[in-house]
């Protein structure tokens, strides 16, 4: 083709596309993102942060620190005064839990779901209306087989529909159904449990003991971030000083999930 036809075909698909992509054959480096903090800082160091505008998939087992990462970036987000909203899939969330967990419930929008068709609704109409700092959407109580069911175009669709907002898109579930279309997928998985033992006033049991935390184990499967150099592995209980440490290798890291009864 000639380069006069080129050009004429150029300027005609930039005219046809103008006010709605901007700069359609700009390169655009979709490894730059604007990532802020988990709140969990060994997470920040193994992946720099959770990035807005983007995908992010953290997935693993029951009881593998799903809920406690998702505890924690809430509490940070609402804490710095940005409306969230969680759409939770199976009506599993407590406010409670959440609100000990420090999230500003007044800058929660909680959409309850019965199954996974009203959760992929709710959230196609979150992202479109924009103005949330996170959409975190937790699927991790919907079956594996059902999750595996949801079509590749609509984690498409979801992403595309965030790119070029300030808005964190983070998935929960129990295995990737999404990394082909998420920029981040951390895999989490429980470690060994920390256990203390029940106040002297239970004569009832005497030999009870309660869960006080246990560590977690993450691991990235997927990455289009630029993950920083430095590590670090703490305890991300309050009032904790973060200590330096050398990770088994450069894509895992552990943190410890705590319970709330036992702080």
């Amino acid at each position: 083709m000639a380069a006069s036809s080129l050009a004429t075909l150029r300027s005609k698909i930039e005219s046809d596309l103008h006010g709605r992509v901007a700069s359609p054959f700009a390169y655009r480096d979709r490894n730059a993102f604007e990532l802020v903090s988990t709140g969990v800082p060994e997470m920040d160091a193994l992946v720099g942060g959770l990035p807005r505008g983007a995908m992010t998939e953290i997935c693993g087992a029951a009881c593998s620190g799903r809920t406690s990462l998702l505890l924690s970036a809430l509490a940070l987000r609402t804490a710095d005064g940005e409306v969230c909203a969680l759409v939770d899939a199976r009506d599993s969330f407590d406010p409670l839990t959440g609100d000990a967990a420090g999230i500003a419930l007044g800058k929660l929008l909680w959409v309850r779901c019965q199954n996974i068709e009203q959760a992929l609704r709710a959230t196609d109409l979150l992202i479109q209306a924009g103005g949330f700092g996170m959409v975190a959407v937790d699927l991790s109580e919907v079956p594996t087989r059902t999750v595996r069911q949801v079509p590749l175009n609509a984690w498409f669709r979801f992403r595309r529909a965030v790119e070029d907002t300030p808005t964190i898109l983070l998935l929960l579930e129990q295995e990737p159904h999404a990394k082909t279309c998420a920029s981040l997928v951390v895999r989490l998985e429980a470690g060994e449990a920390r256990w203390t033992e029940a106040s002297a006033s239970s004569n009832c049991y005497p030999f009870a003991k309660l869960l006080r935390g246990f560590a977690v184990r993450t691991d990235v499967v997927r990455s289009r971030l630029q993950i920083p150099k430095e590590s670090r592995v703490v305890d991300i209980r309050r009032g904790t000083q973060p200590k330096m440490a050398v990770p088994r290798d450069a894509d895992r890291r552990v943190f410890e999930a705590e319970t709330i009864w036992s702080k």
